[in-house]
């Protein structure tokens, strides 16, 4: 496709904002604008004899211009999962269509087709040094690939399949080792060493579909969150948790499922998303798990789709907040020192994902069933750039590489296409 230019807005601003909740005034949000229509658009337009003009066709859909740098459309159906290798110009995507792709960000050609699944590939995922790549699908697979030659990023081969659990619902990679862990439709996770494919481990305490799950940064520990509102925290080495909150607890009580979960760096404190709109502060360094307290923003009975710490760059001292999206269309930044609403912004529809840009650290972009994806400052809530070009709903997003080194926005939709912006 043609490149195009991506203008940078500018922004006024940037000492911290503290609200409460009641105390918001002004939700910042970006409805589109108004769309003005012909007089034969109205669908009561009547021909000069005084009839109902049957050519009149019904509205059309209104496509917002695309703002992409390049994009990706070899696959025939919907996208459900995209990641960025950690240093090249390269991404992996998988879909409905029952395959992933490997393809160069700053060309959209193919690297390489990724097959054998028979089902939808759901999760993808370089290791940490991108030297291999696993795709896992709804018919159970696990599939890596491995480069050919160390830091010959266009050159990779078919490594081995893994097998465990029935259906794959999510897979990560170990922060600083060749070791994957993979979520199940079957309250299972296994965890393999690669290249050799062993099973080092298979964690059985959960009693529904492992929604969420993940190493803490440092690798250390793994915490997983289920479809009957269970959190569990995990030693690697051991089958056994170490502690477990369910819904049946009274503080912890997320109803509906945990849906999302994000540790802190220091791996101290995780936050946690539900089903019904409950969000859950939960210490780490307690032997039996601890409730810090609850965060209320999002609407009951919506969704808290996804939750990212992000650091706001200040010197001198530790300045994360926590970031929350959920199907309100919410994006909802939280101080965990004061567990109050520092600001909130918005989508028109379901938010989907959150990710922290490289640089500056302060900057997101976050992911919506609106078709959109838009950049913000965290530390005053303002809206930085919005980007457009999807049809459909946007179900991934990841920071990559493009064209000379700079870092890239790289999306995943249900119009089976990935789009890549600028993030300058």
């Amino acid at each position: 496709m043609t490149e195009k230019a991506v203008s940078s807005a500018s922004h006024d601003g940037e000492g911290d904002v503290y609200v409460d909740q009641e105390d918001i005034v002004e939700i910042i949000e970006d409805d589109g604008g108004d769309v003005l229509m012909d007089e034969d658009e109205d669908g009561d337009h009547e021909d000069g004899d005084g009839d109902e003009d049957e050519d009149v066709q019904p509205d059309e859909e209104i496509v917002l211009e695309d703002t992409s740098v390049q994009s990706f459309a070899r696959h025939s159906k919907s996208v459900f999962a995209v990641a960025a290798h950690p240093t090249a110009p390269l991404a992996v995507s998988g879909g409905e269509d029952d395959v992933g792709y490997l393809w160069d960000t700053t060309t959209g050609e193919v690297i390489l087709k990724l097959d054998g699944h028979e089902d939808s590939v759901v999760a993808v995922g370089f290791s940490h040094d991108g030297q291999m790549v696993a795709t896992g699908g709804m018919d159970g697979r696990i599939r890596v690939w491995k480069q050919q030659q160390p830091n010959s990023w266009k050159n990779w081969e078919f490594l081995r399949q893994l097998d465990g659990v029935d259906e794959v619902v999510w897979l990560k990679w170990h922060p600083q080792g060749p070791v994957l862990l993979v979520g199940g439709q079957d309250a299972t996770i296994w965890m393999y060493q690669l290249p050799s494919g062993t099973s080092m481990q298979v964690f059985a305490s959960h009693t529904g579909p492992v929604n969420i799950g993940s190493f803490i940064p440092s690798g250390k520990r793994i915490i997983t969150g289920d479809a009957e509102g269970t959190l569990i925290y995990w030693d690697p080495r051991s089958p056994s948790p170490l502690w477990k909150l369910s819904s049946t607890d009274e503080r912890f009580g997320l109803t509906g499922g945990v849906i999302s979960v994000a540790a802190n760096k220091e791996g101290t404190i995780a936050v946690v998303g539900g089903a019904e709109g409950g969000v859950k502060v939960v210490s780490l360094v307690k032997e039996k798990g601890e409730v810090i307290g609850g965060l209320e923003g999002h609407a009951e009975g919506e969704s808290v789709e996804t939750v990212a710490f992000v650091d706001l760059g200040a010197a001198g001292g530790n300045r994360e907040v926590v970031v929350t999206g959920g199907t309100d269309g919410k994006i909802c930044v939280w101080d965990l020192n004061t567990m109050r609403l520092r600001t909130e912004m918005r989508h028109n529809d379901s938010v989907t994902n959150i990710i922290q840009h490289r640089s500056p650290s302060h900057v997101i972009t976050t992911a919506s069933a609106d078709k959109t994806l838009k950049t913000w400052d965290v530390r005053n809530g303002t809206l930085l750039k919005e980007h457009t070009g999807h049809r459909g709903p946007i179900n991934g997003i990841d920071i990559g590489t493009g064209a000379g080194g700079k870092s890239v926005i790289i999306s995943a939709g249900d119009d089976g296409a990935c789009l890549v912006w600028d993030t300058e």
